[in-house]
């Protein structure tokens, strides 16, 4: 029976996809549904076909799965961020780590022991930085998200995940948005000023507020700062500048206007500074329990030399410092190079050295000087590793690898390029980094054959 656009069918719903998408099957096609449950049975009004899958909407629930809560958030429903605001937390654990497991044995082919996942203590509230995508119209800042597989914003100035002091910050924006007539940046034309908020607030409540605009200054600054200074935690009020027709939301320039370039978290017992364009992870909690993780994995005794490529502002090594003989970071943001310099001389830690540049290019030059690794941390981005970087790491030949991993499909497709190389996977245990959501981290332990 094929399935037509406006048709009203009964699904039962079964699953959830990596994106957070319900998922049920009707005579054999894959059926899409926003915001239902696994164990929900539904009416699914149909919006969009094709010959593999088809998209609905709920028009009626039939029966509501035992998983099924109330969302407490009034957007999550035309939000892209809380998919899972509407489960028990009990089942969004269970599906994610149903997901790094199918990833593993459906995409990398290996055979894995997965322990269960660390849960978060905390499920809201516990986001340390925000990019606010903007829209101004009469004088009025809407700040908020995108809507799902959308660059439309929906207004959300009180997000549940973020932190409570981010609200402050926006009506000091508001305030500033309004009385200094600015305009928010346009897409399609590449005209207007504001293009996102940024905002950075650590456990110490140090906090960092960022404007980012398609300009070369800001008009009325003194007024922004000093509504943006009323704020207890404020610590710094800078301008980044963006004038790119792109989707990257910080260009390579950044101006502080007012305190500090920097802020400082205090993250496993170390003081870390922070710039704009560092990378950190953005729970704060669930980070400490990940970098412990890790560091079982790394298996450290005071002899070892620890190679951590995409290495940000140093946080995973220089956690692992004062028990390896020496490490070694690269990462390709200048000024997150900069930040792990001064993390490792603030907190006194001599026995590590950072370098500037690709994580290959990086791990190429390292070899060159006859680096021979005992444990190599990897934490890239989304993407995963290029293919390249694991001819040099095999080559230098570590007897351990610890991989960090904000996505489970490149993580096993990795794993597998490893086996190939002579690594073989030992366990993985994954992470909740970010409740509510659909993204799971998820850390290897790799050892040489």
């Amino acid at each position: 029976m094929d399935i037509k656009k406006n048709d009203e069918i009964k699904l039962n719903i079964e699953a959830v996809t990596s994106e957070g998408s319900a998922v049920g099957h009707y005579d054999g096609i894959a059926v899409f549904v926003r915001g239902a449950v696994p164990g929900d049975i539904i009416i699914a009004h149909i919006i969009k076909t094709s010959k593999r899958y088809c998209i609905g909407i709920i028009k009626e629930i039939i029966t509501y799965s035992e998983s099924r809560i109330k969302s407490d958030c009034p957007v999550s429903d035309k939000c892209g961020g809380c998919s899972f605001r509407n489960m028990t937390y009990a089942e969004e654990i269970k599906y994610k780590y149903g997901r790094v497991k199918d990833a593993i044995q459906r995409i990398g082919h290996l055979d894995v022991p997965i322990n269960e996942v660390v849960g978060a203590e905390k499920t809201d509230g516990y986001r340390n930085k925000c990019q606010y995508p903007v829209s101004i119209c009469d004088g009025e800042l809407f700040a908020g998200f995108y809507a799902y597989k959308s660059h439309r914003i929906i207004p959300c100035a009180s997000c549940k995940l973020q932190n409570e002091a981010f609200g402050e910050c926006l009506d000091a924006f508001s305030f500033w948005v309004k009385n200094a007539d600015i305009s928010s940046y346009d897409e399609k034309t590449g005209r207007g000023l504001l293009r996102h908020i940024y905002l950075r607030r650590t456990s110490l409540g140090e906090i960092m507020a960022c404007a980012v605009i398609n300009g070369d200054s800001l008009p009325e600054k003194e007024m922004l700062i000093e509504e943006l200074t009323k704020i207890s935690g404020v610590k710094s009020v800078c301008v980044n500048i963006n004038k790119e027709n792109s989707n990257v939301i910080l260009g390579e320039k950044t101006l502080t206007l007012w305190g500090s370039d920097t802020i400082r978290d205090r993250l496993c017992g170390l003081i870390f500074e922070l710039s704009p364009n560092s990378f950190y992870q953005v729970n704060h909690d669930q980070c400490e329990r990940l970098y412990a993780v890790a560091e079982s994995y790394a298996g450290l005794t005071g002899n070892e030399t620890v190679v951590d490529l995409y290495c940000g502002a140093g946080t995973i090594g220089l956690t692992m410092a004062d028990k390896a003989k020496r490490v070694l970071g690269i990462e390709i943001v200048p000024q997150a190079v900069d930040n792990a310099k001064r993390n490792a001389e603030i907190n006194g830690i001599d026995n590590a050295e950072y370098f500037c540049g690709d994580a290959f290019e990086g791990a190429k030059e390292l070899e060159k000087r006859g680096i021979t690794p005992d444990v190599v941390i990897l934490d890239p981005p989304r993407k995963g590793c290029q293919k390249e970087l694991f001819d040099v790491v095999e080559r230098m030949n570590p007897k351990r690898l610890v991989y960090v991993s904000c996505d489970a499909s490149t993580l096993a497709r990795d794993l597998a390029i490893l086996k190939e190389k002579g690594y073989i996977t030992k366990e993985i245990t994954p992470v909740d980094m970010f409740p509510r959501t659909p993204h799971v981290e998820a850390v290897a332990l790799v050892e040489r054959i």
